[in-house]
Formats: C-alpha cells, structure tokens, sequence
C-alpha cells in the first residue's frame, strides 16, 4: 500500500480551498475538506466539493474538543455529515472519497449511507494531552468492519512519545491506519508515514501553517514532496537527519536531500527534535537511523554515548556527526574544517596570521571556532556571559578570555579585526536579540555569525550598517554538511 499525501483545507470558502487544491494538485493525492473551518453559509454547499475539486476527498468536521472549530452541538454536526453525504452519485467520484467520524460517534444511517456509495470511513481518534496506549489493540477497537480505516493523532510530550508510535506501530500489520504524532517532536510521522505503514500523511498549505498557533511540525505538500521525496520512501531507504533543540530553524534538510537526488541515493534527511541526546539516540535506534547531525545543544551531553570518537572531536571537546557503526556510535567533528573552509572564502585569506579575533560564546560551536583559529594561526580572546566556561576554552588554546559585557567593550575593540559570533543570540525567533549590544562597530570589522536564521542577525545589521565586512553561517552549514554526507554515505557531496 502506498502513503497517499492529503492536503488538509482549512479556509473559510470552498473557493479558497478549491484554489488550494488547484495549487497544490501536482503534490496530492488527497485533500480533506475541513467543513468546521468553513463560514456558516458555506456549510450549505459542501456537497459539491468532490465534484468541483476533481480530487478524492474526506469530510471531515472535526469539533473543538479533537482540536477543530466546530463548536455547535452534536445534532448540527450530524446534519451536516448528513449533508455531505446525500444525494450520493452513482459516478464515486462526484462523492466523497472518505468521511472522518470519531469512535464516539453513533449514527447508523450515515455509516450505512457512506458504504452504500462507496465512501469509506475513517474512525478516528484524537488526544492534545499525550500518547494513545496500546496501540494495536486502540487500532483494532477503532475498526469495527474491514473497509474501515482507523486513525490515531497524538500530541506527544516528548520524542520519547514519538518513538513509542514508531516500535508499537511494527505490531500493527495487517491493520489499515493512518497514524500521526502532531506538533514538533511528531514531524518524523509526516515524513516516514511510509515506514509505519501510514495510509494518509497530512500537509497543511504554506499559508495555513504561517498562520496556524502551532506551526512547527507541519509542513506543505511541496516540501513533503519535493524536499522529503515522501512518495519514493519505502523499507530500503535509509534515514539519516538533524537532532537539537529548539531545531525551529535547519537547512540541513534541504541540503541533504539535494544531494541525495542528484546522486539517486535511496535516502531520507529529517529534523528530529529531542529534549535530551539520549531521546535522540533512542529514536534513532528504532527508526534504524544510521548517522545524525548533532546541533545545539547536544554537541556536548552526546560524547559520553560515543565508543569511539576522531582525533579532532577529541581536541575539540565537542561533537556534530555521530553515525552507527554495528551495535555503536562514533563521533566526528565536521564544524572545524567546515568553518575553516567558510571563513577563509569569506576573507579571501589563507590563514588568519597577523589578525586578533574575537571569538563571542564557549559553547559546542565556540569550541570549533576556537580550534579552527588556532590552525589559522589567529590570535584570540573568548568572550562569554560566564567567564568560567570562557577561561576554560581559552586556556585550552592559550588565548585570552573575558566576560561578555559592557566593562569589556575596549578589550572586545582590541580583538575586532574579526568577530565570531558563535551562540545562539539572535536566531529566529528571537531576531532582536543581540550578544554585543554594547559594543559600537567602527566599520573596519569583519564579523562572522554562525546563525543564518534569520539571514542577517540584528548583530549583522548593525555590523553592515557601520560599514563592515559580514558574512552568516550559512556557508558554514554547508560545508560541514558536505563533511557529514560523505560520512553517512559513503560518498562525496556533488555540489
């Protein structure tokens, strides 16, 4: 069976959910009519959405305690599945393809009604609070006849949560199902629905998810298609991705999967968001993920799981690919030479001989840029909010170090030929935040943020404001990427 991609249509008239589908048609093969979204009198029409949209498509009325709009009582909303289904055309295609009733539901004539024409339920069950328990056994309860088709949508807690879906869902053959972990800890459900052997994954258009209260996780039809290749995921493709938290902002995606089409690799890269790298590890282990991206802030808290780690991660103190060699995981460290690469392109120098660097931050990228400047034969001084962690990292590489503050805004001055911003001060959605708020540029700096969402950090502006030479890390994030594709596959980037 294949995972069928649904758009799920949520505006206010049936002709901006028609213009959606009309949008969207070449990435779905479903869309679901969510009638409890739709203004009053638009309700009256929805019997002729299948026709018009030209698409199979589910009704659906999802009531607001399952998450949806409707508000109205129990015999409105069975009038109005009533509604939908009536007048049912001997040609399928004029009806709709499915009908979502939740398992509370008791109505004998609309079941009988749908079967009747051809239109197959779907049982459903929604929790916002956490995990479904004992899934195999909710899936086979939710199924009261064979054509039925359960659905189980969690808000999972943690991704703890998500991996339990993943290893309970393997019981689930010979059961038809569409299952969903919602929010961001369940984006992996969306991507590999193939692999738990979901029926439906659901999409949300761009502007729906820019507008949703809770848009992380979701993703659109193009995306789902285009970047995740979710229509060529099957038993075979391999999964790597990105762990970190918040994880609300990465490209690796992007550039990873490029990669993998241009070279006609069978594989799949996903973000996955975990509270602890241990969460991470767990899932990765279920999923049979064979190579992670390790971003902030696990860059550290990930060595103690490694057996064996490369000459660099060691000097370095931290880690950014691991990848599953047999029954254990190795470390690599791909920043340094990455950043190496970067920066020298942005500088158009060979090394950083001659230059005092201030390197802002002590954290896991820090730690990389720290050693990357010593190889460049920099000179340097750390600044960071606590100046232990700066001391630290410093000594390590006999520089000088400071605390991160206004008091040190002249020594800050006598390290500015180069500044490295290395924290996380300033990502989306925190663009007003700035590191070096105190510090006033005099326009012969050269600065170098490691975030590249947004494009240009409120340091960044500033920075070109008075003058400066700046660059993002978006160079940064691509050559360490190319680092870590060789190492998951086996083969180099084609750029």
């Amino acid at each position: 069976m294949k995972t069928k991609v649904c758009l799920c249509l949520t505006a206010r008239t049936l002709k901006e959910d028609l213009a959606l589908v009309e949008a969207y048609r070449p990435w779905i093969d479903v869309a679901e009519l969510r009638a409890d979204c739709l203004a009053p009198d638009e309700r009256l029409s929805i019997r002729r959405f299948p026709e018009m949209s030209g698409i199979p498509t589910i009704l659906t009325i999802r009531r607001q305690s399952d998450g949806g709009e409707f508000v109205e009582g129990e015999g409105s909303r069975t009038v109005m599945l009533a509604r939908g289904l009536a007048f049912a055309d001997t040609d399928h295609r004029k009806n709709f393809a499915y009908v979502d009733l939740e398992e509370d539901i008791q109505v004998p004539s609309i079941e009988e009604a749908a079967r009747a024409f051809g239109t197959r339920i779907i049982r459903s069950v929604h929790d916002m609070t956490g995990p479904i328990e004992n899934l195999r056994a909710r899936v086979q309860r939710l199924r009261r006849t064979k054509d039925e088709i359960a659905k189980v949508a969690f808000m999972p807690r943690n991704l703890s949560d998500v991996t339990r879906l993943f290893r309970e869902a393997k019981d689930c053959s010979g059961e038809e199902y569409i299952l969903i972990a919602m929010g961001p800890y369940g984006l992996p459900t969306r991507v590999l629905a193939p692999i738990i052997g979901s029926s439906i994954t659901f999409t949300s258009s761009e502007d729906a998810i820019k507008r949703s209260s809770n848009p992380l996780g979701q993703l659109d039809p193009i995306t789902l298609s285009e970047v995740y290749r979710v229509r060529s995921i099957g038993e075979r493709t391999r999964v790597f991705g990105v762990t970190g938290n918040p994880l609300s902002a990465t490209s690796s995606p992007l550039i990873h999967n490029q990669g993998y089409r241009r070279q006609g690799i069978d594989a799949v890269y996903l973000p996955i968001k975990a509270e602890t790298v241990e969460e991470a590890i767990e899932f990765a282990e279920e999923v049979g993920i064979t190579g992670l991206s390790v971003t902030f802030p696990f860059k550290e808290t990930v060595l103690p799981h490694l057996s064996q780690i490369s000459a660099e991660t060691g000097e370095i103190g931290a880690c950014n690919t691991i990848v599953k060699q047999g029954d254990a995981w190795n470390g690599y460290n791909t920043d340094a030479p990455g950043f190496t690469r970067a920066l020298l392109d942005f500088l158009g120098r060979k090394d950083l001989a001659g230059m005092r660097v201030a390197i802002i931050g002590a954290g896991g990228a820090a730690k990389a840029v720290a050693h990357a400047v010593k190889t460049l034969r920099g000179k340097a001084c750390v600044f960071n909010r606590t100046p232990e962690k700066a001391r630290e990292l410093a000594e390590a590489y006999n520089f000088k170090w400071a605390a991160l503050d206004a008091g040190n805004r002249i020594l800050l001055d006598s390290y500015s030929d180069l500044i490295i911003q290395t924290t996380n001060v300033g990502m989306s959605p925190n663009v007003d935040d700035d590191p070096i708020d105190f510090y006033v540029f005099g326009g012969h700096e050269a600065v170098y943020d490691v975030i590249y969402h947004p494009e240009r950090t409120k340091l960044l502006r500033r920075a070109q404001k008075a003058g400066c030479r700046v660059c993002n890390g978006y160079t940064m994030l691509q050559r360490q990427a190319y680092l870590q594709y060789e190492l998951f596959t086996g083969v180099p980037y084609a750029e």
